[in-house]
């Protein structure tokens, strides 16, 4: 048996393209169509390089997600504490008001809201990525307990929980439309329940 001509195209940038499709119209209404154009191939090179449309999500999904929580978890490694971490994490994501990127929303917060009441490999993989965020905002808040800035006493897992909660209410906010000062007041908010 003979196998099918090599892929002549890049696997990488086919994939970040159809990561891109996925981020601004969602799962369910990006279709075949708008996909094979994004990457510039033909239904069978899709099929052959990614399987089906769900394969090709997931793919999108992991990339999105290890790419995210990779430079957030570079970032808190070199912030200055952790507090300062979190506040300019969040206090930056308010700044985007207006923007293109705003307008996106996030891969995996949109992702979740679409699917995560549904069952099957993408809403699984969607609360697999909600779970790393919290993950890493778990490590922040520890941090940020050893070193003074929240108090020892209160629970950790529940305060990421409360961050996780926060950006993906922050992110809907501004994918909505709100401006930077209503943005920038909520996440003050935000920030000062994590000293309390």
């Amino acid at each position: 048996m003979t196998r099918g001509r090599p892929i002549a195209f890049s696997p990488d940038e086919a994939a970040n393209a159809a990561m891109r499709v996925f981020w601004a119209r969602g799962y369910e209404s990006a279709s075949t169509r708008d996909l094979l154009e994004a990457m510039q191939l033909s239904r069978s090179s899709l099929y052959q390089a990614f399987g089906n449309k769900e394969q090709l999500f997931l793919e999108a999904l992991r990339r999105y997600r290890e790419s995210l929580v990779g430079r957030l978890g570079r970032r808190l490694v070199a912030a200055p504490s952790a507090m300062a971490f979190l506040a300019g994490l969040f206090r930056e994501t308010a700044q985007e008001a207006g923007s293109e990127r705003a307008a996106l929303g996030c891969l995996i917060f949109n992702s979740a809201s679409e699917l995560g009441q549904h069952d099957g490999l993408p809403s699984q993989h969607a609360r697999q990525s909600i779970a790393a965020i919290t993950a890493l905002f778990r490590q922040a808040v520890a941090r940020a307990q050893a070193e003074g800035d929240i108090a020892p006493d209160r629970d950790a897992d529940a305060l990421a929980s409360y961050l996780t909660m926060g950006m993906a209410g922050l992110r809907t906010l501004l994918k909505s439309g709100v401006d930077a000062g209503q943005a920038g007041q909520v996440v003050e908010l935000l920030l000062d329940g994590l000293r309390r």
